[in-house]
């Protein structure tokens, strides 16, 4: 790259969530995502892949390609089958050791500041919170299932952890380094910490594996400039209390290709004169 006489130079902060590498289709998609200069920083929000081999050598290129990568697991990224060596928080945790060992920070690292703003990488699953009022956790999910709504983690994640107490495992966790930062934040999950924008899928039942209402509070309450996530594949930008909430997807071949090239992606967070 050739940095023109007197031309200001800028680092941008890019995001981009849901590439699901395992996809043919999604792997030139990957070349795409490319820093304007090499001190730029990338925001990875989880739904990489499914197997650590390919995923750890997805987060290799962008290593090579851009100055500071920080990654969040989604769903994918906990996907288990019964023959696999590690499942469950295990997973989780050998995954986070691989990433670690290749220089990406994760949700269990100090959390980076950018241009002043505290990067917080979070991972704080789904309750099941995000539900029809006066249901139970087992009434929505008999619902979900009569309809045949029922996302793939029933049988991939849940078989093997009790996804509920993780989650608030991982709430507890979060909230008391959250509650350590001063200043502003960017909060990065991948899952997003409020239930209204699942409100705009076209299958409500999947909302259930989309959250937990008690990260509700957090934008405010952690002095959020704005909120990163994925996992809906509807993304763009929301503004809930004051407070920018952006989907920054992919997704699957059959959704980018009737999107078109709106809205931007890889997605610029912020940009800092250097």
């Amino acid at each position: 790259m050739t940095v023109q006489p007197n031309k200001k130079r800028t680092t941008t902060l890019w995001a981009v969530s849901d590439l699901h590498a395992a996809v043919k289709a999604n792997q030139p998609r990957l070349e795409e995502i490319q820093p304007n200069d090499p001190s730029d920083w990338l925001i990875v929000a989880g739904d990489v892949a499914e197997r650590t081999e390919l995923i750890v050598q997805v987060m290799q290129q962008f290593v090579d390609r851009f100055h500071t990568v920080m990654w969040v697991p989604g769903n994918h990224e906990l996907f288990c089958r019964g023959t696999d060596r590690y499942t469950g928080r295990e997973k989780y945790e050998h995954l986070v050791d691989e990433l670690r060992t290749i220089g990406v920070i994760t949700p269990e690292d100090p959390y980076p500041v950018f241009a002043g703003v505290t990067i917080a990488p979070l991972f704080t699953l789904y309750d099941y919170s995000f539900r029809g009022p006066m249901m139970s956790v087992e009434e929505a999910l008999a619902s979900a299932r009569a309809r045949e709504i029922v996302l793939t983690d029933e049988v991939a994640i849940a078989p093997f952890v009790d996804i509920r107490a993780w989650c608030w495992d991982r709430l507890a966790y979060t909230t008391r380094r959250l509650s350590r930062v001063e200043g502003e934040t960017i909060l990065v999950n991948h899952w997003p910490l409020i239930q209204e924008p699942t409100d705009k899928m076209l299958w409500r039942e999947i909302a259930l594996w989309c959250g937990t209402r008690h990260t509700r509070g957090w934008a405010k309450r952690y002095n959020a400039r704005a909120v990163i996530y994925g996992h809906l594949h509807m993304p763009g930008v929301e503004t809930y209390d004051g407070v920018d909430h952006i989907e920054v997807s992919l997704g699957y071949p059959d959704e980018w290709r009737r999107r078109g090239s709106v809205p931007q992606w890889p997605y610029p967070v912020m940009e800092v004169e250097q």
